[in-house]
């Protein structure tokens, strides 16, 4: 390995050496968004239906009505909201809300890679 004096950069480690991280958000023990969580409000944004997310995403429609429901009851106000069927069928909107969650995510998600990265550069290995 190469010595490096103190004001030398510290040299590039190894090749293939990452720090990775995941990050959630819970509250009350329970999960409140996740990254695979802001995909699904992605698709629903995209699609206008969670029924069309769910297909999108390769899941079934319970699961992604459950992970609505579950992100609306821990939000101080929903992220989706739902409209019953009818004559155009139903459908679904991410709200203000949601969008605002979706960057706030995503802004957080930023800032934690950044920070991994320059983790790695401090690595010796």
């Amino acid at each position: 390995m190469k010595k490096h004096r103190k004001t030398d950069k510290p040299e590039e480690i190894s090749p293939g050496y990452h720090c990775r991280a995941r990050i959630w958000i819970e509250k009350d023990g329970e999960t409140f968004v996740g990254f695979g969580r802001i995909v699904l409000l992605e698709k629903i944004a995209e699609h206008g239906s969670i029924s069309a997310a769910a297909k999108a995403l390769k899941m079934s429609y319970k699961h992604a009505w459950d992970l609505v429901d579950s992100m609306n009851r821990n939000a101080r106000s929903p992220l989706v909201e739902k409209s019953t069927g009818g004559k155009g069928g139903g459908g679904a909107v991410v709200t203000e809300a949601g969008a605002k969650r979706i960057q706030e995510f995503y802004d957080m998600h930023k800032r934690l890679t950044e920070f991994l990265r320059k983790e790695t550069d401090r690595l010796s290995l």
